[in-house]
């Protein structure tokens, strides 16, 4: 009952306002002057809005500018790469950009994302892990095979570096992170010899066992079956 009272009267003083000349010029003469006394503090905030606002639309038009000339300038890195001309896919040819130049001249951008991958992998081959490890970790992707590649490429470079831990954690996000007939059983028997490495010979089995019931069309089922047999030989002793 106290509530409708109290919204009769609100409606009642809006009324009012609306209605007599004297109250509505008394209200508007507040604003006015609420207005003139704030008008620094409310410029100051309408300013960094559009500030704000201004930097967001060129950062998103930049950006985008910047992914478009990155892209351009990375089709002759790939080409490069493509051709197995790693020093030139890496520095370029001296008129055409490599991919750590791209990185740099172009950070932020989906180009440089895929510059990172392409240098690791690069780095990899290279044996360089620790670099290798630097720009792979630095790539992500949408893309559930180049992701998941890029996670077992990781493996690979923290295997190689000695760090078992890094490198079964990487090949488990490699192996589970999209299922795939092709390439997953790849990413299984890798992260069962990490496993192996590292002496945890059941959850070795297990991979190899998962390759042997899930992935009898791969070619590395008749491997897997082969370990999976010698380990359960070796757990029985």
């Amino acid at each position: 009952m106290a509530t409708k009272q109290s919204k009769k009267a609100g409606e009642h003083h809006q009324n009012e306002i609306l209605e007599n000349p004297e109250i509505l010029a008394e209200s508007l003469g507040r604003g006015e002057a609420f207005l003139k006394k704030n008008s620094k503090v409310l410029g100051g905030v309408l300013a960094a809005a559009i500030i704000l606002i201004g930097g967001i639309l060129f950062f998103q038009i930049s950006n985008q500018n910047q992914n478009e000339t990155a892209q351009e300038d990375m089709f002759q890195a790939v080409y490069f790469y493509e051709q197995d001309s790693i020093d030139f896919a890496l520095n370029g040819d001296g008129i055409n950009p490599g991919f750590l130049s791209i990185v740099d001249e172009y950070p932020n951008t989906e180009a440089a994302n895929l510059a990172n991958f392409y240098i690791g992998s690069i780095y990899l081959s290279e044996r360089n892990f620790a670099d290798a490890i630097t720009y792979l970790e630095k790539f992500s992707a949408d893309d559930y095979l180049v992701q998941a590649k890029a996670y077992s490429l990781l493996g690979d470079a923290y295997l190689e570096s000695g760090n078992l831990d890094k490198a079964i954690s990487n090949y488990e996000k490699a192996a589970s992170y999209e299922d795939n007939k092709y390439f997953t059983p790849k990413y299984l028997a890798k992260l069962a010899v990490a496993y192996e490495e590292a002496g945890q010979i059941q959850k070795a089995i297990d991979a190899y066992g998962e390759i042997e019931e899930n992935y009898f069309e791969s070619y590395e089922y008749s491997a897997a079956r082969k370990h999976k047999a010698r380990l359960e030989g070796l757990a029985a002793k």
